[in-house]
């Protein structure tokens, strides 16, 4: 899969579990700083994160992870892991 998907994906997941419009999430973007997660939305959009590549993550290093980009970077690994 290509990242440009990954990011697209990583994208869609966030608006969703965040109630932030699609369009307004950029590449750069930091998930707590610039979309106002909470702690507990950090673990959600994990499990969304999981759920929509089909992958199981390691959560404590993405934890880790603070933006839009570094967290399809994240998940490229495990996708191609499963394919």
């Amino acid at each position: 899969m290509e990242r440009k998907e990954i990011l697209r994906r990583v994208s869609e997941v966030t608006s969703e579990v965040l109630g932030v419009a699609v369009e307004e999430i950029e590449e750069n973007s930091e998930f707590i700083r610039d979309l106002g997660a909470e702690s507990i939305q950090s673990l959600e959009l994990m499990a969304a994160f999981e759920e929509e590549f089909g992958i199981e993550i390691d959560e404590e290093a993405a934890l880790q992870v603070q933006s839009v980009g570094a967290a399809a970077d994240f998940i490229a690994p495990y996708i191609e892991e499963v394919q």
